[in-house]
């Protein structure tokens, strides 16, 4: 037929016709025909990386701080197994993305081909949904369909395995608005979703004389209107609200109701409300181990409420009162109009009493830190970074650990999606090129990693990438030669053996900035740094800022492992108990 195209092309049409922008990858033989069309046309950018893990996170960071979905193409064999780590970041962490890998000519699948593997196998348990295509013909129609499971319900990753025989043969293409995709691979919220159990919820939530809400990346998900609807509910019930890790920016910090993050490196006053509270309103957040503890000391004499969009998340690991299936939008909506429209309001005497008993939580001052005149403290280095850094249209995004969680606790978020890491895998090398997408995504944005100086050698060879593309990013370096988190477990669970844990042979950050043509700032003392974070934030270069903060500062507080949540340690002064030590050894 006339109208016919190779498969390559029903590629980028298809892309095209999403409202794809940019797509972030790596050639290879097995997709040769798909980047002989990308040459041909002007209308999709391409972000060459430097190793496939950088296209799949970089993609994570454009899909998360523009709130698209980012596409990865990577060559078969070695391009595909390379993005399955970040395949399986994107799955824990609900980002979307549409990732197109090639394939042998399926004459030679199954015949140990060169740089064959099997993919859909390989990454079917870490996606959404994956797809062989043997058929040209099909091949649009798996497109629309992938972006839409990608976006659909819970987001996630979504893989296109396409053979180099497909690429080249010729079909037909069809129209997203002609395709038909079967309900099962969607979620569809019931039609009254969950009225009556949001009644019973938001009738609950009036009674409570200690509620709590309890607020996670979900609610950033279900898009900026969501968490507008979750500020004005809370702010009407007047409630205290926290937030996990991936929630950082739902309710934003400087709010008079936000305790800030709680779990494993949260705020103390979070955590003991979260224990003592009678009623728990989780909206999109799904009990992470990171946050409970031991779980059956978890808040145990509340009433649990859990709006969840993802009914496998419901009643896995901690049983609750009224679950409650649907998007935080629409379910937050109901909640507000059946609050105002049945005038309800909390016994004003009751909330005053646990904001009392808040307050004095709060007075214990959990984040406090003796300053060092000379030396670097990573709070202080994170703090001066935040003033310094707060009026400007800012995204932050982390490697893995105790910068992570540093940057957490003392960087504040008054915006969601300004905020990118790495939650439920943990993934070192995640945040330098999380950062450069999510510079691809807003060219007119301060864009910060702050990172450690053991995750960024993660994916360094980035650099090239960020200086190719002119992307101003910064990367800000906490450097205590050590891998801080594996050090500190070290130091609280294993007796003090510094097993691999420091690095003997770092390179000097700044000459390896200049090396690749970026700009190299160091600040060894607390009088430099303010100088150097100015400097930072002004040049319209790529930045490695290498901070030297102190060597041996431990992060809290901390849940102890194996603990309750409302066990927390405080300050380096305080030890662990040998039982508790024991148990957390394999509870880490």
């Amino acid at each position: 037929m006339n109208n016919e195209i190779t498969g390559a092309e029903i590629v980028l049409k298809s892309l095209a016709e999403q409202g794809v922008e940019v797509v972030f990858g790596y050639p290879g033989g097995a997709v040769l025909p798909i980047y002989d069309t990308l040459f041909k046309q002007n209308s999709i950018k391409h972000v060459l990386v430097r190793q496939e893990g950088g296209a799949i996170h970089a993609a994570e960071g454009y899909a998360r701080s523009t709130g698209k979905t980012g596409v990865v193409l990577v060559t078969s064999g070695p391009g595909a197994t390379n993005v399955v780590t970040g395949l399986t970041d994107a799955m824990m962490d609900s980002v979307p993305v549409v990732c197109i890998t090639g394939q042998v000519p399926q004459h030679l699948i199954g015949s140990d081909a060169f740089q064959e593997c099997d993919t859909t196998g390989i990454t079917r348990p870490c996606t959404k949904h994956n797809y062989l295509v043997k058929d040209v013909n099909k091949l649009s129609s798996v497109f629309h369909e992938a972006f839409t499971i990608a976006q659909n319900g819970r987001p996630g990753p979504v893989l296109i395995d396409i053979p180099k025989d497909v690429q080249f043969a010729k079909g037909s293409y069809v129209e997203k608005n002609k395709i038909v995709i079967p309900p099962h691979r969607l979620f569809e919220p019931k039609p009254n979703f969950e009225i009556e159990k949001i009644e019973e919820a938001t009738e609950i939530i009036s009674k409570s004389k200690k509620p709590i809400f309890y607020i996670g990346g979900g609610c950033i998900n279900s898009g900026p209107m969501a968490s507008k609807l979750v500020r004005e509910f809370i702010n009407l019930v007047g409630s205290p609200v926290t937030m996990t890790l991936m929630g950082l920016g739902v309710v934003a910090s400087s709010d008079k109701n936000s305790l800030g993050m709680l779990g494993m490196h949260g705020m103390y006053e979070a955590n003991m409300a979260m224990h003592e509270c009678d009623v728990l309103i989780n909206i999109g957040a799904r009990f992470d181990d990171r946050v409970t503890g031991r779980l059956d000391a978890f808040s145990p004499n509340s009433k649990k409420i859990h709006v969840d969009i993802d009914a496998s998340n419901i009643n896995k690991t901690i049983n609750v009162d009224v679950p409650i299936v649907g998007d935080v939008k629409q379910v937050v909506e109901q909640m507000l109009t059946i609050w105002k429209n049945k005038k309800y309001k909390l016994d004003q005497e009751a909330l005053s009493k646990w904001w009392q008993k808040i307050n004095s939580w709060k007075d214990v001052d959990c984040l406090s830190y003796n300053n060092d005149s000379k030396q670097i403290k990573p709070q202080y280095a994170v703090q001066r970074l935040y003033e310094l850094t707060k009026d400007k249209k800012t995204f932050i995004t982390t490697e893995v650990g105790q910068h992570q969680m540093w940057a957490a606790q003392f960087y504040k978020f008054e915006e969601p999606n300004r905020w990118l890491t790495s939650g439920g895998l943990g993934t070192m090398g995640y945040g330098f090129p999380a950062a450069i997408g999510a510079q691809v995504g807003n060219p007119d944005a301060l864009v910060v990693d702050i990172a450690g100086d053991a995750s960024i050698l993660m994916n360094i060879q980035e650099m090239s990438t960020a200086i190719q593309y002119r992307l101003p990013v910064k990367i800000f370096i906490l450097n205590n030669e050590y891998m801080g988190m594996v050090r500190q477990w070290q130091e609280l669970l294993h007796g003090g053996r510094y097993s691999e844990s420091y690095t003997d042979s770092l390179p000097d950050f700044v000459k390896l900035a200049e090396s690749y043509k970026a700009e190299g700032l160091r600040a060894k003392t607390s009088d430099e740094l303010d100088d150097v974070i100015i400097k930072m934030m002004e040049s319209k270069n790529t930045v490695i800022a290498d901070i030297w903060v102190t060597k041996e500062e431990n992060c809290f507080p901390m849940i102890q492992s194996g603990s309750a949540h409302n066990e927390m340690l405080l300050s380096k002064d305080q030890k662990q108990d040998k039982k508790s030590a024991e148990k957390g050894k394999i509870l880490v």
